[in-house]
């Protein structure tokens, strides 16, 4: 009898061990003496992967990593089959890609909608790209989520700066994605702000400073940063440089390098001529793989930049425009009701952190 109690208890064990292991990721309690590159190392292997921690909990955490707090619940995404054995975690088939059940279609455009989108941009939007790139998968799979699923189409012209006028400012194409939203609060008259509607964010990222671990830079509050200088490409945003609080570029407090590539900042930084690199945390780390530098620059931990989303925008003249931010806003809350929306943001983060 004793002999089947310790079988039957061996049993449950191991039943329970296999459960475990069929979920991934989860809900993390902050302990006392955790920072988001000690639970990204003891949970994801790589204490690197705390900017994956961060942006998947910025509702919680804020801006500032800083302020994490011992009792906070984080929600862990599965990133490359962990972490395992957390409570709620996403059952095995789900990460796998099975989708959940349609939501409720909202009111539907009798006309197709038309999206318009580029190449070039990983790992947000390019045809070559899994599924063509993580923003992409996002909005096909709001779109997918609506009373419009099946009339609307994605079309890719690759000129950028055409998308915004005349196309859509013409109603030629009915939204376009993905655009960052400048600050709009500080500069109203702005050209996005003062002629687009702009949808919830598809994707929240960190805009990071990337230094030579060499000549290490302190970020824990502005004025760290004031008197230095930074680079970020030429063509590439500043408002997160320049927003009303915080007036860097227009007081000189610090000096901008704007050269004409991402690799030219970087050998700018290792040569010396530069403090630090200032951009998106996929653009930068994708550098310094392709350049050889993992030695050498790292991520400066402090905080981040700035947290910029990704948006669908709709022009604001569009006879439709209500609809239309209707529809797209609809079918995001749907799919992250659904926890669709974190599975298509888990699978593309397992091929990103790879390729990292």
């Amino acid at each position: 009898m004793k002999r089947f109690l310790g079988l039957a208890a061996a049993i449950c064990v191991a039943s329970s061990v296999s459960a475990a292991a069929q979920t991934c990721g989860g809900s993390y309690t902050v302990k006392r003496g955790d920072s988001l590159s000690v639970i990204a190392d003891a949970q994801y292997k790589n204490a690197s992967a705390w900017t994956a921690v961060h942006r998947n909990n910025l509702s919680v955490i804020g801006e500032n990593p800083n302020a994490l707090r011992v009792g906070m619940r984080l929600q862990l995404g599965c990133i490359a089959g962990l972490p395992v054995g957390l409570d709620a975690g996403t059952p095995a088939t789900q990460t796998a890609g099975v989708a959940p059940a349609r939501a409720t279609p909202r009111r539907k455009l009798e006309q197709t909608i038309n999206l318009v989108t580029a190449g070039d941009f990983a790992p947000f939007t390019d045809q070559a790209l899994d599924n063509q790139g993580l923003i992409t998968d996002v909005v096909n799979t709001a779109m997918g989520r609506t009373a419009s699923r099946d009339g609307y189409k994605v079309h890719w012209i690759n000129d950028w700066s055409a998308h915004l006028d005349p196309l859509m400012t013409s109603a030629m194409m009915d939204m376009g994605f993905p655009w960052y939203k400048p600050d709009c609060a500080g500069s109203p008259d702005n050209f996005r702000c003062a002629n687009f509607h702009f949808s919830d964010p598809m994707f929240e990222m960190l805009i990071l400073l990337f230094v030579d671990r060499s000549r290490p830079v302190p970020f824990a509050r502005d004025t760290d940063i004031e008197g230095r200088t930074l680079c970020r490409p030429a063509g590439y945003f500043t408002h997160d440089l320049d927003r009303a609080d915080r007036r860097w570029i227009t007081d000189a407090k610090i000096t901008l390098k704007q050269p004409a590539t991402v690799a030219a900042c970087f050998d700018m930084l290792v040569s010396g001529e530069v403090d630090a690199v200032a951009m998106n945390e996929f653009t930068g780390r994708a550098a310094i793989k392709d350049m050889g530098l993992k030695d050498q620059v790292e991520v400066v931990q402090g905080r981040p930049i700035s947290i910029e989303g990704l948006h669908v925008l709709v022009h604001k003249d569009h006879p439709d425009a209500a609809t239309l931010m209707e529809t797209i806003n609809g079918g995001l809350d749907a799919i992250k009701a659904s926890g669709e929306y974190q599975q298509v943001i888990d699978r593309h983060m397992t091929k990103i952190w790879a390729d990292f």
